[in-house]
């Protein structure tokens, strides 16, 4: 299995539980692009243009942020 795999399948079964380097990692695996850093707040954009900030919180992804970034996968590789 793939580590974007790995990564896919950790972010789905519990995404708090991933650490803010192992979700930018996904991130960009995934194809996404890093384009900059406003205060805390890293923003990055989808292949189509779905923005998406994220931030750590003491090291961590928030949970939230990761489940906006999979339902927004999701939508995208449904589509190829």
């Amino acid at each position: 299995m793939r580590r974007k795999d790995r990564l896919v399948a950790k972010a789905r079964n519990n995404p708090n539980s991933l650490s803010f380097r192992e979700f930018e990692t996904l991130l960009s695996q995934c194809g996404w692009v890093f384009d900059h850093q406003t205060g805390s707040h890293r923003i990055w954009y989808s292949s189509n243009r779905y923005r998406l900030p994220i931030q750590s919180k003491r090291g961590q992804a928030k949970g939230y942020q990761v489940r906006e970034f999979l339902s927004q996968y999701d939508q995208e590789t449904q589509n190829e």
